[in-house]
């Protein structure tokens, strides 16, 4: 598997688990929808970056392996670029309602 198609599949994974989706199976037996959980978002956004903190700093004092520290940085990268992203989405509509005329 290439970087590019590895990278679509683990954003695809983060986007469902940000946005509350269930697997299929599970989405069936509930009947309902993955439901928006803004402070889920926000809990794994920290825990992700927490976690790749101390990757590093593992690392650093040698109780970590450098696949796990690249690993970890790139979660954390990702985490950001997507946090950076709803940011401006957000921004952007606010932008968008203050232009409608009333």
């Amino acid at each position: 598997m290439d970087i590019n198609a590895f990278n679509a599949l683990k954003t695809y994974g983060t986007a469902q688990r940000a946005f509350g989706a269930e697997n299929p199976s599970q989405k069936a037996e509930s009947g309902g929808q993955g439901e928006f959980k803004p402070m889920n978002v926000a809990k794994d956004f920290v825990a992700t970056i927490a976690k790749s903190e101390q990757t590093a700093a593992a690392f650093m004092t040698g109780n970590a392996d450098p696949h796990s520290v690249v690993e970890a940085i790139a979660s954390a990268e990702l985490a950001v670029e997507t946090a950076v992203t709803l940011r401006n989405r957000v921004v952007e509509a606010y932008q968008e309602l203050l232009r409608m005329p009333i």
